[in-house]
């Protein structure tokens, strides 16, 4: 990397990063809402064909995130972070995702069929997924993705 490189490569890391923390928004709402529909699956004893969509949308933004080292980090932190939180301190994990928007008009920024509240009034969104260690993981998947050698990194992180 030569002097010119630095401000080139330095603006990549601060739009990657932009990127991650702007992924963590849907990959949390949409891994929570993978959550709960397979509750909602087990619950009923039959299957939860809407989790599995959650869940893959979940993994195409994961995967497009790895493909750039500052995005995954900037997406994998805070969802580490926030499964640390739940394992360590379910009650303000709680108070955290109780701030997020839309966690007063039911959890989710859709809509749902007949207009049902998605959350408890005691759930706030993020609860499902926290509890069973989805945010960990994928987080955690995320920024072990970044430590990949260069060779199998993609162009955008060069």
């Amino acid at each position: 990397m030569t002097i010119s490189d630095a401000p080139r490569s330095g603006a990549r890391w601060v739009f990657g990063t932009a990127a991650g923390l702007a992924a963590v928004v849907p990959v949390y709402y949409l891994t929570e809402a993978a959550a709960r529909a397979l509750r909602s699956g087990t619950a009923a004893l039959g299957p939860a064909p809407e989790a599995l969509g959650y869940l893959a949308a979940v993994a195409v933004i994961a995967t497009l995130l790895t493909a750039w080292r500052a995005a995954a980090l900037g997406c994998g932190a805070p969802l580490a972070g926030m499964g640390v939180l739940f394992a360590l301190d379910h009650d303000a994990a709680l108070r955290a995702a109780g701030t997020l928007p839309w966690s007063r008009a039911g959890g989710q920024p859709w809509v749902p069929p007949g207009d049902v509240p998605w959350a408890e009034m005691s759930e706030p969104p993020g609860t499902l997924a926290g509890m069973t260690g989805l945010y960990a993981l994928i987080g955690a998947l995320l920024m072990l993705s970044a430590l990949l050698p260069a060779r199998l990194r993609s162009i955008l992180d060069r």
